[in-house]
């Protein structure tokens, strides 16, 4: 039951992220798509709980963000003083771009990119080589030497980077301004802030971070992926990457940072950060997605509240919350989720049947900015049919995850959805509509957005970053025309700001740091086994609708009995909400010759009808079934046969191999 995403810079990962909307709420046009009313209560009426109206559309003026000049040419010296006369270098056209946090003043973003064409040592310029860490003014003002950006990690004596790690991934800030964290490092200007003339180089310090996963601290420490620091700048949460049980799996962490100046075991033995008081934000004893029902034992329940972090995404603004990646809370739907990290109360944050995983919650609680493929019908193949239970995603998530991209190819834009979620006709609003769909316009469909958007301290603006589709995601073979890049010196990828005009500035409120202690999770002990996700052992249940009919489900597991390989569920008059009725079938297989390659066979034959009887859709595989096979590393779609969902007389059809 791996629900996860794997996210990707160059090759390492690859995760998921392309029609121009209209500007506002949005609706898609009429009813093929079927909404549903999934917002957790706002307020209490009468004892029932009341999500409040929709918020109306707001004004938002998205502009781009300065970069360093392109250079045409990576080989040595190519950077030269006509490009740059302030010698401060170049990036190249594949700029490998990541934007990041904003700074405490709001006035600045952290950004990871590629520096090209450097001249040779002992040239001062020599520095702006490789993947580094810059700074870059959002208010159209400059630097001391006349960028509007900033090096920070270039230059750094090698003596003050003992251990540093390469990546630089996932840039963010501390309140004071003094500190960042980028892949698994912090970056540290002593007493001086990052942003000044006094914060050079030989002050610089990159120190390590490390997990320590054997019983006597000894060695390099485990592997951690995906860091997002907690608001109240003590805490880190991060992600670990596994097999079990011969399958692709990943877990969250929570830690708590702890300065360690002259570690004594372990390596490197040079100052550096250990992650201590680790919680794995999981339990095996608590109730599961999909359980037996002990009472019943021949039946299934599905529990909704259970939490399911699948891939640890941040925090909320105030910090008491993680969000994630979990459990679908409808079939093949993947969403986010917070969860209450004292309480385990959980949140379902978009309910959109398309993809979405990259997520930051502004600063007061009350907006959620996400990156999603929404309005793009990429996954309404698979999850347009609303209503239906989560019982194959024992076995279907990773697969059906990983068809949100084609290749290196996100189909991801941007948008605003208030605390409450997506309910009625209410879709969020996409945050770069405002635009004409040209080449290089805010809302150019060939500029895909990528993680994480982020908000500023005062909740009136967004930032986030795009990629332009390049081959083989475009050209040759692929339906897609390349487009060429508008974008200055022909680079692929931008930053942009997206300003919320109309909002009045928050004042930034410190976070008190948090417990320690998640009374949900699992104190991790150095050394210990990792574990399985629990399922349903093999037998065949019975799943009752909420309001009215049933499911029989059979759940076979390999011969090993150590995983599920095959579900298969019956619908007859299915309901949950009263108003779709859920009959026929639905058989899914799922075999991993590989631990990250996914082999799916799938036949689907469900109709679905109002309370009136008439159908609204359909769920149907070709009479040979949908065969799919994809790695959850790559995202590359192979298929034969169909799954067509068709809704209100609209068919989505899946994607052709290779797009």
């Amino acid at each position: 039951m791996p629900y996860l995403t794997m996210t990707s810079r160059r090759t390492r990962w690859s995760r998921g992220w392309a029609a121009v909307l209209l500007a506002g709420a949005l609706t898609l046009g009429g009813a093929a798509w079927q909404p549903v009313d999934a917002a957790p209560a706002a307020a209490t009426g009468n004892g029932r709980p009341v999500s409040p109206p929709a918020p109306k559309p707001e004004p938002i003026k998205v502009t781009e963000l300065p970069l360093p000049p392109v250079t045409p040419s990576t080989g040595e010296g190519a950077c030269t003083p006509a490009l740059n006369p302030h010698r401060t270098g170049c990036i190249g056209r594949s700029v490998d771009l990541q934007s990041g946090d904003f700074l405490p003043d709001g006035r600045h973003v952290t950004a990871t990119v590629d520096f090209a064409g450097a001249p040779a040592a002992p040239d001062p310029a020599s520095v702006y080589t490789g993947r580094q860490l810059i700074i870059v003014k959002t208010d159209g003002t400059t630097f001391p030497g006349g960028d509007a950006w900033k090096c920070v990690t270039c230059g750094v004596p090698d003596g003050n980077a003992v251990g540093r790690s390469e990546a630089m991934d996932y840039p963010q800030t501390f309140d004071d301004g003094r500190r960042l964290l980028a892949g698994t490092n912090i970056i540290d200007c002593g007493p001086h802030r990052l942003t000044s003339q006094a914060c050079t180089p030989e002050r610089t310090h990159i120190y390590p971070i490390r997990w320590n996963v054997t019983p006597d601290g000894s060695g390099p420490g485990g592997s951690i992926r995906e860091l997002r620091l907690h608001p109240d700048n003590v805490h880190l949460g991060f992600n670990v990457a596994t097999v079990t049980n011969g399958k692709f799996n990943q877990y969250g962490y929570l830690a708590r940072l702890k300065f360690n100046p002259a570690p004594e075991t372990g390596t490197p033995r040079a100052p550096r950060y250990d992650l201590v008081k680790v919680t794995r934000l999981f339990d095996p004893a608590d109730t599961q997605p999909v359980s037996v029902d002990p009472r019943h034992p021949d039946r299934l329940r599905i529990n909704p509240e259970a939490i399911t972090v699948g891939e640890l995404r941040g925090f909320s603004g105030s910090g008491r919350e993680v969000t994630y990646v979990g459990y679908p809370g409808e079939s093949s739907n993947i969403d986010v989720f917070a969860a209450d990290l004292k309480t385990g109360k959980v949140r379902r944050l978009t309910a959109h049947p398309e993809y979405v995983d990259p997520v930051d919650i502004s600063p007061d609680d009350r907006w959620t900015a996400v990156m999603d493929t929404r309005g793009t019908d990429r996954q309404m193949f698979l999850a347009g049919m609303r209503g239906i239970p989560p019982v194959t995603d024992l076995i279907t998530t990773s697969a059906t995850s990983s068809t949100r991209n084609n290749g290196q190819r996100r189909f991801f834009q941007p948008y605003l959805i208030d605390r409450y979620g997506d309910r009625g006709s209410y879709q969020g609003q996409r945050i770069n509509a405002a635009g004409d769909g040209s080449p290089g316009s805010v809302n150019d469909p060939e500029w895909n957005g990528r993680a994480d958007p982020k908000w500023s301290p005062d909740g009136t603006s967004i930032v986030y970053w795009q990629a332009l589709t390049v081959p083989p995601a475009c050209g040759g073979h692929n339906p897609l025309p390349c487009r060429p890049s508008t974008a200055p010196g022909g680079r692929t990828a931008r930053m942009m700001i997206a300003r919320l005009t109309s909002r009045t500035p928050l004042r930034p409120k410190p976070v008190a740091p948090i417990s320690d202690t998640v009374p949900w999770g699992t104190p991790y002990v150095p050394g210990s086994p990792t574990p399985a996700r629990p399922y349903p052992p093999q037998g065949t249940y019975t799943l009752k609708g909420k309001k009215s009919g049933s499911a029989k489900v059979t759940i076979t597991e390999n011969a090993g009995r150590t995983i599920i390989s095959t579900v298969a569920v019956s619908y007859t008059n299915y309901s949950d909400d009263g108003a779709r009725i859920l009959n026929g079938t639905e058989k899914v297989g799922v075999q991993n010759p590989t631990p990250t390659l996914n082999k799916v066979d799938w036949y689907s034959d469900l109709v679905q009808t109002g309370r009136d009887g008439r159908v609204h859709g359909t769920k149907k595989s070709s009479p040979d079934g949908f065969h799919l096979t994809i790695d959850v590393l790559t995202n590359f779609f192979q298929a034969t046969g169909t799954l067509t969902t068709t809704l209100d007389g609209r068919a989505y059809t899946q994607p052709a191999n290779d797009t």
